[in-house]
Order: C-alpha cells, then sequence, then structure tokens
C-alpha cells in the first residue's frame, strides 16, 4: 500500500533523495528528475491520476472533425510538407511477442521490416515532393543500439536533423516503502521508460526541438513504429496548419476490440478534450469505461503538434510539461511474478490534448491505426490480405472484398514470434477471402494452402497436425465452419 500524507516538506525531501541520487548517477538531466519528482510527490500524497464519471463526459460526434466528411484541404497540405517532420515512437521491445530487440525490426512485409518501410516511405515523400523531410525516432535505452545499426544501413536518409533521440527512463517505486527498487539480478530491471508522454521533454533537452525549429520546421507528426497506417497525409495536414492548431489526435470509432483501450472524453471542469487510460478508471467503473456508445472515440496515438506551440508552452513553465499521472502496478522483474511489487510512473503522449488551449481531435477512418500488437496481426500482414504499394505503404490488398480477417491463435502455440515462424515456416496461407481463422491446438502449415470463409482449426490430438500443401479449407464445406483433428 502506498504511504500515506500529511507528510512535511523535510520527509518528503528525505524520501526524494535516494531517488535524487540515483537518477544523477545514472546522469539523467535536471529536468527529468524535477519532473519525476513532481509525479513522485503526487504518489505520496495519495493520487492515483484516476479520472471517474463526475471529472468528464462524453464526446458527441458533432464535437469534432472527421477527415472523411471535411473540405479538401490537401493542396494546402502538400504545400507546407517543407515545413514538417515525421517522428516514430521507437522505445518499444515486444517482448509480449517473445523479441528482444527493436520491435520496429520485426519483418513484416517482403522481407522489410518496420523501420525499412518507414524510411523508404520517406524518402519516396521527398522525392515526390522535392523536399528534405527529416525522419526521427525516438528510441529507449533498450532499443537504441539495434536501431541505429539498422539506420546505418539506409543511405540517404540523413538529413541536418539528428535521425534519433533517447527517451529518458525513471526509477521504479516500490510499492511497500515508496523507495527505489533495488534488483540486483539485473539493474536494469530497476527503471521504466516514462510513457511516451516523455516526447516532450526529450525532444527539449536532446536539442532537436530547437534543431527543428531552426531548420523552418514547425509541424511534427508523431505515430508508434509499429503502426502501418500511420503515414503523412496532407488533408489533415492542411487541417492542422489552416487553424493553426497546437496539438491534434486523430481518434477512430471504439469497437467491442478497443474497449480496454484508452478513450477520448472531455473535462467537466474546464471543457478541455481529455485522454483517459484504462489505467485512470476506477475498478467501479469498468463497466461504463467499456462502453462504446458512451466513449466512442479511441486516441490511435498518431498526433499532430505544432513546434512553436510546445517550445512557447515549455518556455513558460520552467522546461517541463505535467501530464496527468497514471500509476501503474507491476512486479519489479515482469517476468517473476515473486519479484517486489512496484509502481511505474508514466505518462501518456496523447494526454497532452488537456494541456494545450485549443487542442482538437479528428476523427479518421480504420485504415490509419493498425498496430501490431500480437502474434495474429502479423499473420494477417504477412498474408495476401496486405499488399505493398510503390509508395511503400502497406493497404488492404484491393482484391479483397472483405474487411480485415479476424484472426484467433493459440497462445500456448503462436504467441510467441519463433513459434508463428515455425508453424507457418513454408509460407502463410492466402486469407484473401477468409472472414476469420480460428486455431486452437498444434498446427503446422505447408506452401500453398487456402483459407475461405470462416474457418475454425481444432487439434484435439497431443502431436503437431500438420495442413498439407496446396490444401483448400472452405468454412462453407465445414459443418459449423469447424475442422477437428483427433489423434
Amino acid at each position: 500500500m502506498t504511504c500515506q500524507m500529511p507528510y512535511t516538506a523535510r520527509a518528503i525531501n528525505e524520501k526524494f533523495e535516494p531517488f535524487e541520487k540515483k537518477m544523477a548517477r545514472a546522469g539523467l538531466p535536471s529536468i527529468v528528475i524535477d519532473t519525476f519528482r513532481y509525479y513522485y510527490e503526487a504518489l505520496l500524497k495519495g493520487e492515483t491520476g484516476l479520472l471517474t464519471q463526475n471529472d468528464i463526459g462524453s464526446i458527441e460526434p458533432a464535437e469534432i472533425s472527421d477527415l472523411e466528411r471535411m473540405d479538401d484541404l490537401s493542396d494546402l497540405g502538400r504545400s507546407m510538407l517543407h515545413k514538417a517532420a515525421i517522428i516514430k515512437l521507437n522505445g518499444g521491445l515486444g517482448t509480449s511477442m517473445g523479441l528482444e530487440r527493436a520491435k520496429s525490426l520485426l519483418e513484416i512485409k517482403e522481407g522489410m521490416n518496420f523501420l525499412d518501410i518507414t524510411v523508404k516511405q520517406v524518402l519516396r515523400y521527398r522525392e515526390k515532393h522535392a523536399n528534405k523531410m527529416p525522419l526521427i525516432l525516438m528510441n529507449s535505452f533498450r532499443t537504441d543500439e539495434d536501431t541505429e545499426k539498422a539506420l546505418a544501413g539506409h543511405k540517404g536518409i540523413k538529413t541536418d536533423i539528428p535521425c534519433s533521440f533517447l527517451q529518458f527512463k525513471v526509477p521504479k517505486i516500490l510499492q511497500e516503502s515508496m523507495a527505489p527498487a533495488e534488483w540486483p539480478q539485473d539493474r536494469t530491471l530497476e527503471w521504466n521508460p516514462p510513457g511516451h508522454g516523455d516526447i516532450y521533454i526529450a525532444l527539449w533537452t536532446s536539442g532537436i526541438l530547437t534543431k527543428l525549429i531552426d531548420a523552418g520546421i514547425i509541424y511534427a507528426f508523431i505515430s508508434n513504429s509499429d503502426n502501418l497506417g500511420a503515414v503523412m497525409d496532407t488533408q489533415i495536414l492542411g487541417l492542422f496548419a489552416k487553424n493553426n492548431l497546437p496539438f491534434l489526435m486523430e481518434v477512430a470509432d471504439r469497437t467491442r476490440m478497443d474497449k480496454k483501450g484508452g478513450h477520448l472524453a472531455r473535462l467537466r471542469e474546464n471543457g478541455r478534450l481529455v485522454l483517459r487510460e484504462s489505467a485512470q478508471c476506477p475498478d467501479e467503473e469498468a463497466g461504463q469505461f467499456q462502453d462504446i456508445n458512451l466513449y466512442r472515440y479511441f486516441n490511435t496515438n498518431n498526433i499532430w503538434i505544432n513546434l512553436l506551440a510546445l517550445k512557447e508552452h515549455l518556455r513558460a513553465n520552467n522546461n517541463m510539461i505535467l501530464l496527468p499521472l497514471i500509476r501503474n502496478p507491476k512486479t519489479c522483474d515482469p517476468r517473476d511474478k515473486s519479484s517486489p511489487p512496484v509502481y511505474q510512473v508514466e505518462t501518456a503522449m496523447g494526454a497532452a490534448i488537456s494541456v494545450f488551449d485549443g487542442a482538437d481531435a479528428i476523427r479518421v477512418p480504420r485504415t490509419r491505426f493498425r498496430p501490431v500488437k500480437q502474434c495474429n496481426d502479423l499473420l494477417a500482414l504477412w498474408s495476401d490480405c496486405f499488399i505493398r504499394t510503390d509508395d511503400y505503404n502497406v493497404i488492404k490488398n484491393p482484391k479483397r472484398t472483405l474487411p480485415a480477417p479476424l484472426i484467433r491463435l493459440d497462445s500456448e502455440y503462436y504467441k510467441m514470434i519463433d513459434q508463428l515462424k515455425e508453424r507457418f515456416a513454408q509460407g502463410v496461407p492466402s486469407l484473401i477471402a477468409c472472414e476469420s481463422l480460428d486455431i486452437k491446438g498444434d498446427v503446422k502449415f505447408e506452401a500453398g494452402v487456402v483459407i475461405r470463409g470462416k474457418v475454425k482449426i481444432v487439434n484435439r490430438g497431443k502431436k503437431q497436425y500438420t495442413v498439407p500443401q496446396g490444401t483448400v479449407i472452405d468454412g462453407a464445406d465445414l459443418e459449423g465452419g469447424r475442422m477437428t483433428i483427433d489423434d
């Protein structure tokens, strides 16, 4: 349990001193230490970062712009490309898929990984529009080395603006004593990335913000490196520039698949838009949080920010941007549930929507949100459901008339990337006519398999079953769409 107030100023200083020394030894800038102290004090005061139904209201469709219904501003957007930069959040390892290096280096299409495709997209943009649009990656201390090596293999991507900068790290906090976590087995696990809300301070302290502004770049499009739908859009850029917005969040309609993710709302106190993550919802309000008819829109984490507005905000607030607290309960070693319970202090990049006067949101189609969070997503991308265009965008195959397939793979056999590769070593089945694929048990596929309609494959045996080369599995030919294998 968190220690409760009241704390005197002296007591706070004494409790924070070990954190300050630890962070200073790690070479973290004073602004990072001061920001962490702000959140640490909030925890000591018993703050949880929760937003209740009494704090927020829902958003009606008429309250935000809609990309599919707005006036054509693409010409204006194209005229602003020389003032724009692309920033990718590249701090994730993809440990939930069994990866041990930057997730952006995961192969996804035609031998290319996320980073390859992003680089080629930017190079093509530069060629078509005769500008030097910078590509900048925010790496974490866990992804920086691998990413820098991979970037070195891409000729022509570098500009006068550095291609990357480092996200900071902060100490994990022991829940019982509120002291810094100690884990001698692996000292790196005593730290956590402070969420992608760290990007604003990292841009400033790295000098990237100043370099961009000095180069005449004032618009930044920021997105996750694993979201292939997050490409530069001149229509949105045109809206952003025309309305002189300080901050713009792309949101999409929530579905049942998104009900546990963060949603957009409006603060009752001041009418500003706000992002509420699941960790900020009281347990007793989980039902309302997951009500997709009440809270219609989720944050795609595609963010547009005016760099001049960001600089001005930092200048007015001692170079700090204080976002809503996310108190994330974990164990010190995520793979060892017997390790000490800790709090990870985190912030969300999109939470800045409540910080800037005049910040807005825009509803975008689902095609701008295509992340790879698990092997189910990856299998769909590997298949013929998606193709690569000449501009290196990965889009739905025009020959496919159905929505994206719903894929559910048995986590015991397909959760990790090595498991997935082993079971599809000879190639992914054709899924262009597949509505859904549900696999239970251990099933391996040979080359040339075709799956159509709604199919469920169940291997109830103890041995791996192999689907022979060239097999066509059509749900319409199966009773209930189910193919069952017994020993």
